[in-house]
């Protein structure tokens, strides 16, 4: 859960100087200074009919009133953890509060018994479950240690890489349910709740996730697009690359140590996937251009998996997407185009750190761009090297439909033809008007600054005035909606 970043520079000067210029109490908003960055325990106070629990709280973070904190606890930390997980809190917590919050009183009163007997097999089990639960969370790139996705692997197809995930997920999930079982024996035991509870865990209780094809394949495709732009590199783990000076030159040298171990050498094909140099990837219903988000994304499965199986991975992926399309090529390319955004947005909570730059519902232009490494000339580079590109193609499509029609007496192909024409002439002109919003915009060059965030950042290409009908201005985003 954690998802937000408190700027705390000088011990929080800057908050507590908003605090104070509102004319209020520091004491108000900030409380328990003297428990900051220290680590403990801490839980959401609102259960909303889920059962009490609690995790562990790092060092490096501080708490607020949607996640109390228990601290001091030193080496009965993992007995507290897992005495708060079992079912003998939750049933304690149900019998004596009967609410959905646990506040911190309600902490400080509960009927705590430390056995020194069981202290041994429940630390085991406390830090067996914690590590299962962190690698589990550390699989998904909203983890803040993510270091690659659980589909890299150094084998040939992407099937078998999911089976073999799909088999971890599943040993993770029972030895967690097995531990939290013991764990709620040992404590049943102790309390002498054995008339009131029994140890059985259901499966829907066991909070590690389990395999699921559709969302690792989407999320192996947001991993690819993260490669794309340098985010990560198939080549060394972890975060390579979120603001700052951009550097083109690490990534080879991460390719080419890759490539000097002997584990490695068959396993990337000597074929170096490298990011996009200008931070622009095109997204087009059709192949307009030869680096669009298509060709890069197979670029990407065949330097992962091999060429020999490349077309087997693809049908793959295809499958587990789900989208139409008469290849596998045209479904990935209809899943970029309709649904690659919206789990982004999903994912990341809609503060998208892959920003879409969208003509509109004609599908005309879009382009994606990576937040961190947008500079005051990105959008005159969509403009000019992307979108008027674009434009040009689908005019050149669109004089090759009409001679079509014209020379054409087949009628299914003078049928296709028309529908052809009539997609292009609305794409155009979509595209007409999305071109002086985006002029518009380029001619300004903004700048953003990443400590706003992406909600401050975002707007300023949003609402970009084109044209007025009267009292009305007729106003477009340059960027898709969130």
């Amino acid at each position: 859960n954690m998802i937000s970043v408190v700027d705390w520079k000088f011990d929080g000067a800057e908050i507590k100087n908003l605090i104070l210029a509102k004319g209020e109490s520091i004491s108000r908003y900030v409380r328990s200074e003297d428990k900051y960055f220290k680590g403990g325990l801490t839980w959401s106070h609102s259960t909303y009919g889920t059962s009490f629990s609690m995790r562990i709280l790092p060092p490096n973070t501080i708490i607020n009133i949607e996640g109390p904190g228990v601290f001091d606890l030193h080496e009965q930390l993992y007995y507290v953890l897992a005495l708060m997980n079992s079912k003998v809190a939750s049933y304690i917590f149900e019998t004596t509060i009967g609410s959905i919050h646990v506040q911190s009183g309600d902490i400080n009163k509960f009927p705590y018994c430390y056995n020194c007997n069981f202290v041994g097999s429940v630390d085991k089990l406390a830090k067996s479950s914690v590590f299962i639960s962190k690698f589990d969370w550390d699989s998904f790139e909203t983890s803040w240690n993510f270091q690659h996705h659980p589909l890299l692997r150094e084998i040939s197809t992407i099937a078998e890489a999911f089976d073999q995930w799909q088999s971890e997920c599943d040993d993770r999930f029972n030895q967690l349910k097995s531990n939290e079982e013991e764990l709620n024996r040992i404590f049943i035991d102790i309390y002498g709740l054995q008339d009131e509870l029994i140890p059985d865990v259901e499966d829907k209780d066991v909070t590690v996730r389990t395999a699921d094809l559709g969302r690792d394949i989407r999320s192996f495709i947001s991993y690819a697009v993260g490669c794309m732009f340098g985010r990560y590199s198939i080549y060394e783990d972890g975060l390579m690359y979120a603001g700052g000076e951009w550097d083109y030159n690490k990534y080879e040298d991460a390719a080419w140590r890759a490539d000097g171990k002997p584990e490695t050498l068959e396993f990337y094909q000597n074929t170096y996937f490298m990011p996009d140099e200008d931070n622009i990837i095109p997204i087009t219903d059709e192949e307009y251009f030869s680096d669009d988000i298509v060709e890069r994304f197979v670029e990407f499965v065949e330097t992962v998996y091999g060429k020999d199986t490349l077309e087997e991975n693809l049908d793959f992926i295809a499958q587990a997407l789900g989208n139409k399309g008469n290849s596998s090529r045209e479904v990935i390319r209809n899943y970029f185009i309709k649904d690659f955004y919206k789990d982004h947005l999903k994912v990341y909570q809609k503060r998208p750190i892959y920003w879409l730059f969208d003509s509109g519902k004609q599908n005309g232009f879009k382009a994606l761009i990576y937040m961190h490494r947008y500079d005051a000339d990105t959008v005159g580079r969509v403009r000019t090297d992307y979108l008027h590109r674009a434009q040009n193609y689908v005019e050149t499509a669109m004089k090759s439909a009409e001679y079509t029609i014209e020379n054409t007496s087949v009628a299914s192909e003078k049928s296709k033809a028309m529908k052809a024409v009539s997609k292009y002439t609305k794409q155009l002109a979509e595209m007409q008007t999305y071109d002086q919003a985006i002029a518009h915009v380029a001619n300004q060059r903004v700048e953003i600054d990443l400590d706003d965030g992406v909600k401050v950042n975002y707007a300023k290409f949003q609402g970009v005035e084109v044209a007025r009908e009267g009292k009305k201005a007729l106003k477009v985003d340059l960027l898709a909606k969130i």
